[in-house]
């Protein structure tokens, strides 16, 4: 048997099953706990009436942008960040921030940082959480406010690897989030000499699982955390 540290599993907005438990829901949440999930991924947006909301997208199923609905007004399955957290006890938690420059629900003034900070400060049960985002602005300022609260840069494409990670590195976050498809062995070996983690996003094949885990990433999002789970037991 390998003696090597198997990489965190983290359920990709949490354990979802399209139609009994869908992405970002409360369901979803509960059932990464019930196949051995690490931690959860999640993501948030703000609501018009200074809330949050648990949804991967700028608007609703039916069309409506979130960041012009009340919270009252969200579907039942939507939770707010508190409800999510609650029922993630016991798990990490990776809050993705949602607030891109081309989004229609784009806010220049980072409100979801505060946010977000803020429901991880009242917390109850308190919850071990890594803030991330593609807006490296928001993840400073989520540092900020909250120095000691870990951060991670989200990336997709990596026209030049080293700098990306040099530049999270001297902003002081703790992580890179890349894309599975930029990822291979050096540029895992150039995050850990800058001292950041490497989570990988969103791996689903089970070759690509355990190549990813013989790299030595720090963690790996997926939709079906119970079969990673299975790999590295069988490793």
């Amino acid at each position: 048997m390998s003696n090597r540290r198997n990489p965190l599993i983290i359920a990709h907005r949490g354990a979802a099953v399209p139609v009994s438990h869908p992405e970002n829901t409360v369901a979803a949440f509960l059932r990464a706990r019930s196949v051995a999930s690490d931690w959860v991924e999640l993501d948030v947006r703000r609501t018009a009436d200074g809330r949050t909301a648990i949804h991967h997208d700028a608007h609703l199923p039916d069309g409506r942008l979130i960041a012009t609905v009340e919270r009252a007004d969200l579907p039942a399955a939507v939770p707010d960040l508190d409800e999510a957290l609650a029922a993630c006890a016991g798990l990490g938690v990776n809050i993705e921030i949602k607030n891109l420059v081309i989004e229609p629900d784009y806010d220049p003034t980072h409100w979801l940082s505060q946010a977000v900070v803020d429901a991880i400060r009242r917390a109850d049960p308190p919850i071990s959480a890594l803030v991330s985002s593609f807006d490296i602005d928001a993840i400073d300022r989520v540092r900020a406010l909250s120095p000691s609260l870990p951060t991670a840069l989200l990336t997709f494409v990596l026209d030049d690897p080293a700098a990306v990670i040099a530049e999270c590195a001297a902003r002081h976050h703790c992580a890179l989030h890349p894309f599975d498809p930029t990822v291979d062995r050096s540029l895992v070996e150039v995050a850990h000499a800058h001292g950041l983690a490497v989570n990988v996003w969103t791996v689903d094949l089970p070759d690509r699982i355990a190549a990813l885990a013989e790299m030595g990433v720090d963690g790996i999002c997926t939709n079906v955390p119970d079969l990673a789970r299975h790999i590295f037991e069988k490793s």
